[in-house]
């Protein structure tokens, strides 16, 4: 007995098939559409502002530069770069957010883990005050007030220590630690391992892709951080970068202050107008160095801490 292969596969079936392709090809170049505008929007401010740090301040003004320099100078860059208050706010930016995202990340994973403990006692108010905390501050002048009688103020623990767990960041781990294996603590509790051996040697291991997306989220925060330093800071030389460059773009630190290391009063003159465009600029440089390293982590460490709410 022969069997017609041809009748087994119903003309409907290829019908329906070939219906689903062509939706998930028109999905494809809609979705392929809509991300290259995202992408577009996304880059143009940044490119905008490099094409600007480039471009001759008469071009500036006249609104002339879009996405390619006019006029192509260096005198802006000359002129911040030549200032030594910039340098040491932009080296004591570097000591703030090292000193900070470590800080943080040891309390946040700490924290993570002894909630991620669903046999602790009292597990519950201690989630329910850290989500208190979303929603609810004690407000800027008791924060003030707390941080100054703490004697923490003109020091690096003023940003470090009020802002030192994130929430958010928080419950993320909360969740990652969650979906580890239970059966490996118990297998380490049995080899004679304590709890922080536990934590050292077999949860942390397991752990880089969440921990590496913290740091990056934690490093990002502090490093664009500029208002804790403008609250808690007195003295220019401890301003970390970002209030530098809000006291540019705020007129309290001029252009020609800014300038005074070049020659030339006119060179400082015509980088007047680019001269915010430079700080942003070399702001942002070491953040897009570091990404490329950390971004392979990334999105596994957002996805695995939330596999569990």
């Amino acid at each position: 007995m022969t069997i017609d292969k041809s009748a087994a596969a119903p003309p409907t079936g290829r019908r329906h098939g070939a219906h689903t392709s062509r939706g998930y090809r028109v999905f494809r170049v809609v979705n392929a559409i809509v991300l290259t505008g995202v992408v577009l929007v996304t880059l143009y401010p940044f490119v905008n502002i490099v094409a600007r740090s480039l471009s001759d301040n008469a071009y500036i003004v006249s609104g002339e530069v879009n996405l390619i320099p006019r006029g192509f100078n260096l005198v802006a860059y000359r002129a911040v770069m030549s200032d030594p208050m910039f340098w040491t706010n932009y080296r004591n930016t570097v000591v703030y957010t090292v000193v900070a995202t470590a800080v943080s990340i040891v309390l946040t994973t700490c924290y993570a883990y002894v909630l991620s403990k669903k046999q602790l006692k009292g597990r519950t108010a201690l989630v329910g005050i850290a989500v208190f905390t979303m929603f609810f501050t004690g407000g800027l002048i008791p924060n003030y007030i707390l941080v100054t009688s703490l004697g923490l103020k003109n020091t690096v623990w003023a940003i470090a220590l009020p802002n030192a767990i994130n929430v958010f960041n928080l419950l993320v781990m909360k969740a990652f630690f969650e979906s580890l294996p239970v059966e490996l603590e118990e297998a380490a509790a049995v080899d004679g391992l304590n709890t922080y051996g536990i934590l050292l040697r077999i949860v942390l291991p397991l752990s880089k892709a969440v921990v590496a997306t913290m740091v990056l989220f934690y490093a990002v925060s502090f490093w664009n951080s500029w208002f804790a330093a403008f609250l808690y800071m007195d003295r220019m030389d401890l301003f970390p970068v970002t209030v530098y460059l809000r006291n540019l773009i705020a007129g309290a630190t001029d252009a020609t202050s800014v300038g005074g290391g070049l020659g030339s009063a006119s060179d400082v003159v015509q980088s007047a107008a680019t001269i915010q465009s430079v700080t942003i600029v070399l702001t942002v440089l070491p953040i897009l160095a570091v990404y490329p390293f950390i971004q392979r982590y990334f999105v596994s460490g957002v996805m695995l801490g939330a596999v569990k709410g």
